[in-house]
């Protein structure tokens, strides 16, 4: 199975940071991944800069009977019809997705790096992940999101809040 997490902090042409995550669901979809489960949303502070804007994340459960390549590819058109516009790194944006894991494939060049080097200590990944597939074992670390969500700092268990609101696809 594949992990991908999207997020947003800022509102777009198209609306909300939730229209933003539905929209980026919706073309995922007709890009031809198959969603077997969607997380609800989490809200964290912005990272390093908690001023900023909070995040709002969903983890997503799929399956791709294409490339990595292919979906990093569909992933970055999909982040620009959005809205998405090349900045600094940590600044403010509409739609960031991520691959978390792709079938535990493990791979490092200068297009990719599987799986997202840092999911292991994100809790905006970890507990979404923990919702929809908590049996799933971080490729590299051989550990699952519980375990891994404990070696978090406690900050980092305590801010993140679950939210009672669901995608709309």
């Amino acid at each position: 199975m594949i992990h991908l997490n999207i997020g947003s902090n800022l509102d777009s042409k198209h609306g909300s940071k939730f229209k933003n995550i539905s929209i980026a669901i919706n073309l995922l979809i007709n890009s031809k991944l198959k969603i077997r489960k969607i997380s609800n949303f989490y809200e964290t502070p912005s990272y390093p800069n908690k001023k900023l804007p909070k995040f709002i994340n969903i983890g997503l459960l799929a399956e791709y009977d294409y490339s990595d390549t292919k979906l990093i590819k569909e992933i970055a058109l999909i982040e620009k019809k959005i809205g998405r516009l090349k900045s600094p790194k940590n600044y403010p944006r509409v739609c960031d997705i991520d691959i978390i894991d792709f079938y535990g494939l493990i791979k490092s060049n200068k297009s990719s790096i599987l799986p997202h080097p840092r999911s292991h200590i994100r809790n905006f990944v970890l507990y979404p992940i923990k919702e929809i597939d908590p049996k799933w074992i971080h490729p590299i670390f051989k550990k699952n999101a519980v375990i891994l969500i404990n070696e978090l700092s406690q900050n980092s268990r305590i801010e993140i809040t679950r939210l009672r609101k669901s995608v709309i696809i």
